[in-house]
């Protein structure tokens, strides 16, 4: 049975992700508002990407812990890493680019010198069953 984590999220991310979906959302409707051909398309555009994808990740960001791996969404991004390939998993506050929505992280190291980043509001719970779910098909 999978095991579903929610990202933990730092209150300075979600308020840069509201703030640029809200801009966003303010350049749509001022683009319809200037009401010049082709407005209307910028303006779906720009809602979509600009409010969509914000909300999307913020949304989205999860970690699933299954029999042999472990399933990372965050909107339209998804990371596959076999339980068995995972050398090593230590804390980390990397700020790279990952599906992680807050600086409180885990480094998973896999494979041939592959890594992730992710930040699971209960670590400790995680830590655990993935410790866990590896034993298992070991």
């Amino acid at each position: 049975m999978p095991t579903i984590y929610r990202s933990k999220v730092d209150v300075w991310l979600f308020v840069v992700l509201a703030f640029a979906a809200l801009a966003a959302l303010y350049s749509a409707v001022q683009t319809m508002a200037a009401g010049t051909t082709g407005a209307t398309g910028v303006a779906v555009l720009i809602a979509v990407v600009g409010v969509g994808l914000p909300l999307w990740l913020l949304f989205s960001t999860r970690y699933t812990l299954q029999a042999t791996h472990l399933l990372a969404q965050s909107g339209p991004f998804k990371w596959v890493v076999p339980l068995a390939d995972i050398k090593s998993i230590t804390p980390s506050n990397n700020p790279l680019s990952s599906p992680a929505l807050s600086l409180d992280r885990l480094r998973i190291d896999y494979g041939k010198g592959r890594m992730l980043l992710i930040s699971p509001r209960d670590k400790e719970r995680f830590l655990q069953d993935i410790e866990a779910a590896r034993r298992a098909i070991a």
